[in-house]
């Protein structure tokens, strides 16, 4: 197995192109089923759970390439089945390939999905969203069998704003018969992403960026070349990687408006934020003032950069409080970041944290993909050599996170590590 080592405190300086967005491109891979034909995606990241999302589109019969940043799908040969139970419990995403199977073959089965362990998810929104629009689905412990004759347009109220979710239900609309709305949907930029995708495709989808969307079903779909935009989460990890470590860096690649909240909060620790039509440029000079904040689902602020954030908070000057309202086991990085020295106490869904003058290094473990970048943003600040093992959480949603950070003057390498690091979940 390997480690990510990092010998800090380092400032950064310089640019880093923000890789595709994991968020976007994969329920977009999932909606390309719908259609039997050809789809080129560019700005594809390369990253495990894309390779592992094209594993399973090959298992049902597509034939996917990916060179360099950009997959070709051919999906005229795909059939209905099963989703291979290993990959589907390697990546949580693998659940919204329900939608699209059910409306282009009738039929889907899977087990619970896995992924991070960051907390209970559950697939209940998916479920009744899918039954709304006329699927029979039967649940047998872990294993999910759905079927549909046909599909038909109905309204779907989701009672909370499920990302993955409205996902499954607008992919699902696409091939009903009639007019489908969504009432409740998620708002994330990545929902406007799969939109614009199925609209380039054929279909028609309106309220986009509102919670109510309006999808007209059984339209007909063509080929299709389409670009995954920058990765909002990524960016928002690089941003508190440059408050923490100081410096200047700028954010080729993303959307700046993606990431207000975000941007609203690294202002408040001190950072100088400016938007650019191509990027976002970050500026930080002095040591961080803490800052607290409350996740919630999108435009509040990102459960997905929680983690960062409490580990550029380990060092601000000040106490803050951090409350997680999505997912109940984001702070189990809290336990990580203390054997580096952060003073921070777990409460329930609270967080409290007191900023220290300087962590040290120490060899600690990432447990889940954004736990993960938050052990690597810690380390920049950190004084003396941080060793992070668990990379492959890392690998599931950043490229090269060695290759971006040591491009603005971060002292990081990988290296083969002696002892092998039992996967959780």
């Amino acid at each position: 197995m390997s480690a990510i080592c990092i010998r800090g405190p380092r400032r950064l300086n310089g640019m880093i192109r923000i890789q595709g967005s994991k968020n976007a491109v994969l329920p977009v891979m999932a909606a390309s089923l719908l259609h039997s034909g050809f789809v080129e995606l560019g700005n594809v990241p390369d990253i495990q759970d894309v390779r592992c999302m094209m594993e399973i589109l090959e298992h049902l019969g597509c034939v996917c390439r990916l060179e360099g940043h950009t997959l070709t799908m051919d999906t005229r040969m795909a059939r209905g089945g099963a989703i291979p139970e290993k990959r589907a419990r390697l990546m949580r995403s693998s659940i919204m390939l329900m939608g699209p199977m059910l409306g282009r073959f009738g039929r889907a089965e899977t087990v619970s999905p896995g992924g991070c362990s960051i907390g209970r998810r559950p697939i209940d929104l998916h479920i009744h969203a899918l039954c709304r629009l006329g699927a029979d689905i039967h649940v047998e412990g872990e294993r999910i069998a759905a079927t549909a004759k046909r599909l038909d347009g109905t309204v779907i109220r989701l009672s909370y704003p499920s990302v993955g979710a409205t996902e499954n239900a607008i992919m699902a609309a696409v091939a009903a018969e009639g007019v489908t709305v969504i009432e409740g949907a998620a708002r994330e930029p990545e929902i406007g992403t799969l939109c614009l995708f199925l609209r380039e495709m054929g279909a028609t989808v309106a309220g986009m960026g509102t919670s109510c969307l309006k999808v007209h079903g059984r339209q007909p779909l063509h080929d299709v070349a389409f670009a995954i935009p920058g990765d909002r989460i990524v960016a928002g990890t690089y941003l508190g990687a440059v408050i923490a470590a100081g410096g200047s860096a700028f954010l080729a690649g993303v959307p700046a408006r993606h990431l207000a909240e975000p941007v609203k909060l690294a202002c408040s620790m001190g950072a100088d934020c400016t938007a650019h039509e191509d990027g976002l440029l970050v500026r930080m000079e002095r040591r961080p003032g803490a800052v607290g904040f409350v996740t919630g689902p999108y435009p509040e602020f990102p459960t997905d950069l929680q983690s960062v954030m409490m580990a550029v908070d380990a060092v601000a000057d000040g106490n803050a409080r951090i409350r997680e309202m999505v997912f109940e086991d984001r702070f189990s990085t809290a336990k990580e970041l203390q054997k580096m020295g952060a003073h921070i106490i777990i409460d329930g869904d609270m967080a409290f944290v007191e900023g220290v003058r300087r962590l040290h290094g120490a060899r600690v473990e990432a447990r889940d993909l954004r736990g993960g970048a938050a052990l690597v943003t810690a380390a920049l600040a950190a004084e003396g050599e941080t060793e992070i093992s668990g990379c492959q959480y890392i690998e599931r949603g950043y490229e090269d996170i060695c290759r971006d950070l040591g491009g603005v003057g971060a002292d990081v390498s990988r290296r083969v590590t002696a002892s092998p690091v039992t996967p959780v979940g």
